[in-house]
């Protein structure tokens, strides 16, 4: 099963595989209306079908304080919903304390703690929390939706 698993946000963390994870930065550029974002979230999701079979894509379920972060998760969300009934591919969402007890036994652990775990059981090199979140959400899927 293909599962595609995102942290959505500005810095939008991925995970295909053990081994394929990133962050695409959708930020806008100078004299660029914060709209453009979403044309290149769009673009990257695009992009991945051309070349895998997407049978779901997981997401982390926008919650928090930042209300302007909410907003832009918010949009980010609407956009790939619209996008997977388009295409015709099955979306779930999980809450961040959902992943974050999967990967630590503890639904309200830090960034810190949700990277250094990743790093020691999955093997992710680098230290960005989009990428160790959307890692374990990547991982919470498979579980979950492939038994």
């Amino acid at each position: 099963m293909n599962i595609l698993a995102l942290d959505v946000a500005t810095h939008c963390g991925w995970c295909m595989d053990k081994q394929l994870y990133g962050v695409w930065d959708l930020s806008p550029k100078r004299d660029e209306s914060k709209g453009m974002r979403l044309f290149r979230f769009k673009a990257k999701l695009n992009e991945i079908a051309k070349e895998v079979k997407l049978d779901a894509i997981v997401f982390e379920r926008p919650a928090g304080f930042h209300k302007n972060a909410l907003i832009v998760e918010a949009e980010i969300v609407g956009v790939l919903k619209l996008w997977c009934e388009e295409n015709k591919i099955e979306y779930r969402a999980y809450s961040a304390g959902e992943i974050k007890k999967f990967a630590t036994g503890c639904g309200n652990c830090s960034k810190d703690l949700m990277v250094e775990a990743a790093q020691d059981k999955l093997g992710m090199i680098g230290d960005d929390d989009n990428e160790a979140d959307a890692m374990w959400l990547w991982q919470l899927a498979k579980k979950d939706l492939e038994g």
